[in-house]
């Protein structure tokens, strides 16, 4: 059986070269390390700064029967787990950063941030 592979001169296995004598030789890259001739600086931060989150305040919760829901009218009250006065959870993709209060700003419903949860806590609450 004839043997495909040949190797250059450099002395590199070349398993894709054929007996026509192609030449290999070893690629070569520049170190990322930040040892390169880049004029730009950017610190880590800057690189996400225009990424989009979704942030959500969640008022509260509610579970119920389908049959009371389809009776559900205009005017109806759904009674929410949250307790009047109790802070609200504010949730960016999905992972709880931040409670806060309910604010008027502008005509507009806001939330005044009263507890930031740490890195920690948050990895905790993941490990649950």
């Amino acid at each position: 059986m004839e043997n495909n592979f040949s190797k250059s001169t450099e002395g590199v296995d070349n398993p894709f070269a054929s007996q026509s004598g192609a030449a290999v030789r070893r690629a070569s890259f520049e170190d990322l390390d930040g040892g390169g001739n880049s004029t730009v600086s950017y610190n880590d931060i800057d690189l996400v700064m225009d990424v989009p989150v979704q942030v959500t305040v969640e008022l509260g919760r509610a579970k119920m029967q389908i049959r009371n829901l389809l009776a559900l009218t205009q005017g109806s009250v759904v009674e929410l787990d949250i307790i009047a006065g109790e802070p609200l959870e504010v949730v960016v993709n999905g992972c709880l950063v931040a409670q806060g209060e309910v604010v008027i700003v502008n005509d507009r419903y806001g939330i005044r941030l009263t507890d930031i949860v740490t890195p920690a806590e948050r990895l905790r609450k993941i490990n649950r």
